[in-house]
């Protein structure tokens, strides 16, 4: 009788491989090379990550060629964001599903926040949210990404937690991008910002912005970013974390699968991790496996029906 160890029955990726869904430079490229690099340095990989940028559709041709050509590719995963939650959401990928793929975990996020000019006379997000009940069109929030959008999606979660039972009425103004937000807010074009507290940090510092609640289940960590108060404490159960993590080909091994989800856990928790986050303002965001495929089902859910209230979709 011959016996083989577990060992040597043990998966490796033998040419790992991460597909970008964007161009070069941006956040998807960000996470496949940086969790890419930490790989290989843990040695958790055995040889270098390949990054491959497959820009088009917002990651809708990526997720189309997993889907149709890459289903059973045990070496690959794919970088994925709160924007391929609300793009599967909203039928920006047409005719997929999230069950077509495999959801691995996530290496931190971005929080949401809701912020004012500093020197405005609203303090606390129940005021905010007051002002908008007793006269919706007197407040308009500005973010950087269009109206349906994950900016605009934020303000909506919130808004509903807050008791806001029509929230198609609240004035939503996109630009291209939150720093351009940030200047209408300042020029008093716009009364409220709604972006991530990476992009809000700078703004506070230099004593233009005022943030009203961080969309976060607990304050987040560090001096930096444990002063400002969160939506949930104040009585406003929103979460508006724009994580970052991967999913992989549906038809992968269980084995292969396995593999991921550890090895992204497992780097998740080094230090050589932490200090990326932290050099790169992510913050803490903890789901792998099941837990990830159940966050990214309710994360789905809850897009769709905020879109149907405001008529984004049918």
């Amino acid at each position: 009788m011959v016996i083989v160890s577990s060992a040597a029955q043990a998966f490796e990726p033998e040419q790992p491989e991460c597909i970008a869904p964007a161009n070069a430079g941006g956040g998807w490229d960000f996470t496949c090379r940086q969790i890419g690099k930490t790989l290989y340095d843990l040695k958790t990989i055995g040889s270098p990550m390949q990054v491959v940028n497959m820009a088009g559709g917002s990651g809708g041709v990526a997720y189309a060629e997993v889907v149709s050509k890459r289903n059973e590719d045990n070496d690959l995963i794919v970088a994925a964001s709160s924007a391929t939650t609300t793009r599967l959401a909203q039928g920006a990928f047409p005719g997929s599903t999230m069950d077509q793929v495999r959801w691995v975990g996530t290496i931190g996020a971005d929080y949401g926040v809701i912020a004012v000019k500093k020197d405005s006379d609203i303090n606390t997000l129940p005021e905010l949210f007051s002002k908008v009940k007793a006269d919706p069109s007197s407040l308009a929030f500005a973010g950087g990404s269009a109206v349906g959008g994950w900016d605009h999606l934020k303000v909506l979660l919130a808004a509903k937690a807050a008791g806001i039972e029509d929230i198609r009425k609240i004035k939503y103004i996109a630009f291209e991008g939150g720093g351009e937000a940030v200047t209408q807010l300042l020029g008093g074009h716009v009364q409220v910002f709604t972006g991530d507290i990476s992009e809000a940090k700078g703004f506070v510092d230099s004593g233009d912005l005022k943030i009203l609640a961080v969309l976060s289940e607990d304050r987040l960590p560090g001096e930096e970013f444990n002063k400002f108060p969160t939506a949930k404490e104040q009585g406003i159960d929103a979460i508006g974390a724009n994580w970052r993590g991967f999913y992989a080909p549906k038809g992968m091994s269980d084995e292969a699968y396995d593999y991921w989800v550890k090895a992204i856990k497992d780097t998740y928790a080094s230090d050589e991790w932490k200090s990326v986050m932290a050099n790169n303002g992510l913050m803490p965001l903890e789901k792998f496996g099941p837990d990830f495929e159940k966050f990214v089902a309710d994360q789905i859910s809850s897009t769709q029906d905020l879109s149907r209230e405001i008529g984004l979709i049918k």
